[in-house]
């Protein structure tokens, strides 16, 4: 069996100006900072003798090559987003960026807000537009019912409340 994967879909190019800013920072610390340190690591290690046997070298050489990968990614993903940085007019309807509380069938409550697929974060929330969850979201209003397949079963949602202003518990 190969190891071939068919290419994903395009994910959205949209992001907030928060989410900007941290590719942005990550990409300067990897570039200006981490970078520099694995290459002077890398340096020292070639430089005591057979690389073959030598663990430090082959695991400085590895780094190396993650940390040019995600700077390519980074920079390949800033150039072409979109940052959103505007509210829109109609604060009752869900678009990208808004903070949405929702309680399910078995009266679980949840709150998510909508954001591109580079800020993806559950543990604060943050789902991407690009899921299903984020898709069947989008363009809903307040006291929407909507349905969406789970793995394990159908549930459906009531939207509670609609803000573009973090919402607390």
């Amino acid at each position: 069996m190969g190891r071939y994967r068919p290419p994903q879909p395009p994910s959205s190019k949209y992001i907030t100006p928060e989410g900007k800013q941290r590719l942005s920072e990550e990409l300067d610390f990897l570039w200006i900072k981490r970078r520099p340190e694995v290459t002077r690591a890398l340096s020292a290690a070639a430089a005591e003798g057979d690389r073959s046997e030598n663990a430090e070298y082959i695991y400085r050489k590895k780094e190396l090559r993650e940390i040019d990968a995600r700077v390519r990614h980074l920079r390949k993903r800033l150039e072409g987003i979109k940052v959103v940085d505007r509210i829109p007019e109609n604060r009752d309807k869900v678009f990208f960026g808004a903070w949405v509380h929702l309680v399910d069938d078995r009266d679980i409550e949840n709150i998510y807000r909508i954001v591109g697929p580079d800020e993806l974060d559950p543990k604060l929330g943050y789902i991407s537009m690009d899921s299903p969850m984020g898709k069947a979201l989008l363009g809903k209003s307040l006291d929407d019912e909507f349905n969406l397949q789970l793995p394990e079963r159908k549930a459906t949602y009531t939207i509670l409340d609609v803000s573009y202003s973090r919402i607390e518990r």
